[in-house]
């Protein structure tokens, strides 16, 4: 059932979690599913139907091994993006009792989920932020960015070689045209992922030097902000304040938990932006090297349509992952794919046949 996938998923990325306000929230979601799972055993009970056994389906136990290898921010747009289908299959039972409250439960999962995904500070890291308006934070999509840096690179050279080869039938032409979208396109991408991780771990790396010269400065009022975390955490105010106390008589350790706690940040962890260039050529040249492979070995009309076919494979299959990942419908999300990538290559074909036809 889909309550028993989502408690099983919630709990994979409490155990994954670092950010120890993050899991707890994890833990939160995990037990609410757990909560609408027995609601639904007992209702089939009650209808005489044997319950399906208890085992996670391979979508949640691959997006819980993704989390295990890229971290939870890596699959968090995956998973919010089928919670917002769950709170629509409980408004069609409207029959049904529990419905609208299920409902609106699933709608609030979908807010906290969305919160985090924006990096949105949640209970006492929402009252600090309040205070210190420079804390920002938010990082994720790395899957949905390797897959459709993939699919950028395949779309955009396919339309380009088959631009080319409605023009031109010089097979060199084509072939060298390919490689040069391949590797400019690739130095694109790469070049603007750079640009881009390393900006945003300037923005990180400022806040943590922010918030050491706050303890170095303020460690009263950062005393203070340590205390309310740990108030939020269940302490007493009495063990909070004495918990606080003891930490800031190491400024390190100090800097290390608010860091964690109340940015919301692994300091050990900002991004590498030579990493994410190299991914992002990587994937976007993988992807761009699929239509030009049939060139190299055939000619003419033979590899375009060799070199379209593939294309429409690896799309298909890229897709059909997208939409399993998703927990959307595979075969929509790969029909959507494939079908845009028809449109763009039928668009430039075509131009590249009426520009051959007017300079011949």
């Amino acid at each position: 059932m889909d309550e028993r996938d989502g408690a099983a998923l919630y709990e994979g990325l409490a155990k994954v979690e670092r950010d120890p306000e993050r899991a707890r929230a994890y833990r939160e979601l995990a037990s609410a599913e757990r909560r609408h799972a027995e609601i639904w055993a007992r209702k089939l009970e009650k209808a005489g139907a044997a319950l399906p056994p208890e085992r996670p389906s391979s979508r949640i136990r691959v997006l819980i091994w993704l989390a295990r290898r890229l971290g939870t921010a890596a699959v968090l747009p995956l998973v919010l993006e089928n919670e917002g289908n769950d709170a629509e299959k409980y408004l069609q039972q409207g029959s049904e009792a529990e419905a609208p409250a299920l409902a609106d439960e699933e709608r609030a999962h979908h807010t906290v989920l969305a919160g985090m995904g924006r990096g949105q500070p949640q209970g006492a890291r929402a009252l600090i932020a309040q205070r210190e308006r420079w804390h920002r934070g938010g990082r994720g999509g790395a899957i949905r960015a390797a897959v459709f840096g993939m699919n950028d690179g395949l779309v955009s050279n396919l339309s380009l070689v088959l631009g080319v080869a409605g023009a031109v039938q010089d097979p060199r032409t084509i072939l060298v045209t390919g490689f040069a979208g391949l590797i400019a396109g690739a130095s694109s991408m790469a070049a603007g992922e750079y640009t881009s991780v390393a900006s945003q771990r300037d923005i990180l790396a400022r806040q943590v030097a922010m918030e050491r010269r706050e303890v170095e400065e303020a460690p009263e009022e950062e005393a203070a902000e340590l205390a309310l975390i740990f108030k939020q955490k269940g302490l007493s105010t009495e063990q909070a304040s004495r918990t606080a106390t003891e930490i800031l008589k190491n400024p390190e350790q100090a800097l290390d938990t608010l860091v964690r706690e109340e940015l919301g940040l692994d300091p050990d962890d900002l991004g590498s932006p030579v990493e994410a260039a190299v991914s992002s050529f990587v994937m976007f040249a993988l992807g761009a090297l699929v239509p030009v492979l049939p060139f190299l070995f055939l000619r003419g009309a033979s590899a375009a349509l060799l070199s379209s076919g593939l294309a429409g494979l690896v799309l298909c299959g890229v897709g059909a992952l997208v939409g399993f990942l998703s927990g959307t419908s595979p075969v929509r999300s790969a029909a959507r794919m494939v079908g845009l990538a028809a449109v763009a290559a039928a668009i430039t074909y075509g131009v590249g046949r009426l520009f051959g036809a007017a300079v011949s």
